[in-house]
């Protein structure tokens, strides 16, 4: 029967379901185990963060939802709109992000963004009503349907650390461009959201081994 979602209970058994059949991702399998789920709660407060993370650190877009959170609450489309340029300004909103946010905020207002509607639709359509939005392009439409949807077969499109990752694992001379991933992800069909979260786990759990063993040396 096929996973409709991707939880705690079948996760580990889709690692070595790829495991067994990739090499490459069968080597990270060996090396660190089950990645983490990721999970994000569903909503619009998760759809704002992901758009703060674009094209910045994960740590940098944390800290802005932080500030975020801390000045206005609940995170909610009326809070957002409650702020002024200077105010988002402070918070780290860039004025191309606060026209994002703003713009996500009328459309849920306005019924234009029904996340209780968008969860019942298939992975194509959901992606499609999202990247409507203002705002929200391949990579955020995908990375909302793989962490806060939690659907098994999203590889997110453009992201640069599943890049870095496989080209480090496969030791290949060039990073593999966006198109050309897209391409080769669809060996890890329909488990490409597993890989993603077994490539993520190797890019960060290799990168904490150097600091650590960097820190050692010294």
């Amino acid at each position: 029967m096929p996973v409709r979602i991707i939880n705690h209970r079948n996760l580990k058994t889709a690692c070595r379901e790829l495991a067994g059949r990739d090499e490459a991702l069968g080597s990270i399998f060996d090396t660190y185990g089950t990645p983490p789920l990721w999970d994000r709660p569903r909503g619009f407060a998760t759809l704002i963060h992901i758009v703060l993370e674009q094209q910045v650190s994960l740590a940098s877009a944390k800290a802005c939802f932080d500030k975020l959170t801390a000045l206005v609450g609940e995170v909610t489309p009326s809070a957002i709109l409650t702020l002024n340029d200077a105010e988002m300004k402070v918070i780290g909103f860039s004025r191309q992000k606060s026209a994002y946010a703003r713009h996500l905020s009328e459309a849920h207002l306005n019924g234009g963004l029904d996340f209780d509607q968008l969860h019942k639709l298939p992975d194509q359509e959901a992606k499609l009503q999202l990247m409507n939005l203002k705002g929200v392009g391949h990579w955020t439409a995908d990375i909302y349907l793989l962490m806060a949807m939690l659907r098994p077969d999203i590889m997110p499109r453009g992201d640069l650390a599943l890049h870095i990752a496989w080209q480090k694992l496969t030791n290949a001379e060039n990073r593999p461009g966006s198109e050309e991933f897209v391409s080769l992800a669809e060996r890890w069909r329909p488990f490409r959201s597993v890989a993603a979260r077994m490539l993520w786990h190797f890019y960060l759990s290799d990168r904490q081994t150097k600091r650590s063993t960097t820190a050692r040396v010294i």
